[in-house]
């Protein structure tokens, strides 16, 4: 069975478009599993800094995203504590500049939108929805990858063969078992505003992040600033697996009390008509890659999203993978060592992000003392050292 240069992606969401484009633009021929029938928003906003965003104009996606995405003005950071601003951290085009690539905040849709249109025009690129990924085999020439559409059963002959099917991914099921998503006892709520509903400063175009007692807020504008994009994080026990169940508005408002919470964060909570929320989970394992198969994004490395990283490593990995298999040759021989060295290159950057984002929520969610020596230190180290502690993380380079 010949696999000639086929690499089969499971899983159609934003790294495994990332990663199809990024194959593809070295001459891989890419087909991309994915079990949904369509393409669906899944979630509704997130944040892509430089290190992301700088990969996916590589990827010829910049005309398809400036008219979606927003630059902000800032990232805002609050305290329910003392209920105001405590710093404002410049970004805009002044801040992309100086990293060479924008910080975008975008609709998940919109961007999903803008990879399956680049995927859907790209000759060596073939989406196949409906398509679920069932195992792999490896052969002398590669593997055989198994998959269904309804009641109708083929295999694909590839060279190596992706797994980017997300947190409950069915790839790192099958190559390591052992490798659970682990339940962070928090849930994230999210919903969207027309902007037009807020008062002027409250749909500014800047990411606004307020900590409180044992929960906090983002909000920020998405869909070219018509939208505000609102996720509260809370702690719970509810852990159903998914990323849209219905939420109970009253149920997050009494989370965001008036005893505990300022009246501009009360106000966004109480402006979102229809909540969705999701539980988190997270990754965490070491193993990657096996054979000719590996794993990307949540797949390998889910992780709580106080870093705003989650996209933006999936869309690292795509630039990573695609660069150590595009100096793998034509040979199988080559695809497993390509792999491995893919890994090796991810996993300590990964793990630190990882630790990063588990330390801010931490931090975002003291109470007390602790949040008042928070604040303090906040205010006196200043808006210019806050973001510059940013830097290892946007001035990445694949």
């Amino acid at each position: 069975m010949a696999a000639s240069r086929t690499i089969v992606v499971a899983g159609a969401g934003i790294g495994g478009l990332t990663a199809a484009l990024a194959l593809a633009a070295k001459g891989f021929r890419v087909v991309v599993l994915e079990k949904a029938e369509r393409l669906e928003e899944a979630g509704a906003g997130l944040q892509l800094s430089p290190n992301a965003s700088r990969i996916l104009i590589e990827l010829g996606l910049r005309d398809r995203l400036d008219a979606r995405a927003v630059t902000p003005e800032a990232i805002s950071i609050f305290s329910a504590r003392s209920g105001g601003e405590i710093a404002c951290l410049p970004l805009g085009e002044a801040a992309s500049f100086r990293a060479g690539a924008p910080y975008w905040v975008v609709h998940r849709a919109d961007l999903q939108s803008a990879l399956q249109a680049k995927v859907d025009g790209h000759p060596d690129i073939e989406l196949r929805l409906g398509c679920q990924f069932e195992d792999a085999a490896p052969h002398a020439g590669g593997l055989s990858v198994g998959q269904r559409s309804g009641t109708t059963r083929r295999q694909e002959a590839a060279l190596a063969l992706v797994g980017a099917d997300g947190v409950w991914s069915a790839v790192r099921h099958q190559l390591f078992p052992q490798m659970q998503p682990q339940f962070a006892r928090l849930i994230a709520w999210r919903g969207t505003i027309e902007a037009t509903r807020l008062p002027p400063e409250y749909a500014a175009r800047r990411v606004q992040l307020w900590m409180g007692s044992h929960a906090h807020l983002v909000a920020y504008p998405i869909s070219g600033g018509r939208q505000i994009n609102v996720v509260a994080i809370v702690p719970g026990t509810w852990n159903r697996p998914g990323w849209s169940a219905p939420g109970d508005a009253m149920e997050i408002r009494n989370a965001f009390a008036p005893r505990h919470w300022p009246g501009p964060a009360r106000l966004m909570i109480g402006a979102v008509d229809d909540w969705r929320k999701w539980a988190l989970f997270t990754v965490a394992g070491g193993h990657w890659s096996s054979g000719a198969v590996t794993l990307l994004g949540d797949a390998a490395h889910a992780m709580l999203p106080f870093a705003a990283q989650g996209a933006g490593m999936a869309i690292e990995d795509a630039a990573v993978l695609a660069k150590c298999l595009g100096g793998a040759g034509d040979s199988a021989a080559g695809i497993a060592p390509a792999l491995q060295r893919y890994a090796g290159l991810r996993r300590a950057r990964v793990a630190r992000v990882q630790r990063t984002a588990r330390q801010n929520g931490r931090i975002y969610h003291l109470s007390g003392a602790a949040a008042l020596a928070r604040d303090l230190f906040i205010r006196a180290i200043g808006p210019q050292r806050m973001l510059a502690r940013q830097d290892w993380i946007y001035d990445w380079r694949a």
